[in-house]
């Protein structure tokens, strides 16, 4: 039986992952056991690596790095026909998709997961979506698609995070503060979004909205509880829609938008589905869509629920 592969991409945390790795290693290498690493060079390597090891047979394949490490090594195992599972070492800015299944950021709390955890059967979402070319093209997600200030946010973050953080700052506040400062700047200045979107077989409907998600995990952009009903298994998307609130009040309820307490809110729907589509109201508008905290490109775009359709490992119950 081949060991288990570690995809690790050096470049996320902002680069800190590639001169934490010795760390990383070793204590992975205590707590877990034996595995054999391998290095993305470029954004989407990861699928390629992922998918590579999941034909071989290897039935751990552990990403090492942020959310869009985990999702380019979810996207590899669900392109083959294969029953391997995707392990989690978090080492990355976000954070979002460990968080719903409780992944410790700790190397060594992680690691014994991957050993001692149990690997359960997770829904996974397919969006097709229309690229930078025109042409239409589908991924898989884990955790959280949307489109409005999301979009605006992750380019931002990946500018840089806020220049008068420490270079030495924890890694886990430093993801925080750098999506926060970037939703600050976002809500001042990006306006609100006319968009048509359709439920399932519902008749569609005009919506003007600042952002909406189409959530299968429970937190985005950093910690942020945006669909804090989420589960994983029910087969279902959690769909939240925040209305044009405005600066002023997106800014005085970013605290309730964090702690999962926005449901309630006169201004922000909620709704279950399992296929959505949406496109913007005026056909030439480019609206771009955000995917576990990449931005692949724009609507129009279709999602749809994939039940069941990952192993991932995770915590005891």
């Amino acid at each position: 039986m081949s060991l288990p592969v570690v995809i690790v991409n050096p470049e996320s945390a902002g680069g800190a992952t590639r001169t934490a790795w010795p760390s990383i290693a070793s204590e992975l290498a205590t707590h877990f056991g034996s595995f054999t690493p391998q290095f993305t060079t470029q954004a989407g390597e990861g699928i390629e690596l992922a998918a590579a090891a999941a034909r071989k047979g290897t039935k751990l394949i552990i990403a090492c790095g942020g959310d869009g490490t985990v999702s380019e090594v979810a996207n590899g195992i669900l392109s083959v026909d294969s029953d391997a599972a995707l392990g989690i070492l978090p080492s990355g800015t976000g954070g979002d998709f460990r968080r719903t299944i409780g992944i410790p950021v700790r190397t060594a709390a992680a690691a014994r997961i991957l050993r001692e955890g149990q690997t359960r059967l997770i829904d996974a979402g397919k969006i097709t979506f229309t690229n930078n070319d025109g042409e239409l093209e589908s991924r898989y997600f884990l955790g959280v698609a949307s489109f409005g200030m999301s979009a605006d946010v992750i380019a931002r973050v990946k500018e840089g995070g806020p220049d008068w953080l420490p270079s030495k700052a924890p890694k886990w506040l430093t993801g925080r503060l750098s999506f926060a400062t970037a939703m600050l700047k976002t809500a001042a200045k990006k306006s609100a979004i006319r968009v048509v979107v359709q439920l399932e077989d519902d008749p569609a409907c005009h919506m003007t909205v600042a952002n909406l998600c189409i959530a299968n995990a429970r937190y985005f952009g950093g910690g942020m509880k945006i669909a804090p009903n989420a589960k994983l298994t029910d087969g279902k998307f959690d769909v939240v829609s925040i209305g044009d609130l405005g600066a002023a009040k997106i800014l005085a309820n970013a605290p309730r938008l964090y702690l999962g307490a926005h449901l309630s809110m006169a201004q922000v729907g909620h709704a279950l589905a399992a296929k959505i589509s949406a496109r913007p109201v005026a056909r030439n508008e480019r609206v771009e869509v955000e995917v576990d905290g990449e931005i692949p490109g724009r609507l129009p775009a279709t999602f749809q629920i994939l039940p069941k359709a990952l192993r991932v490992r995770c915590p005891l119950k």
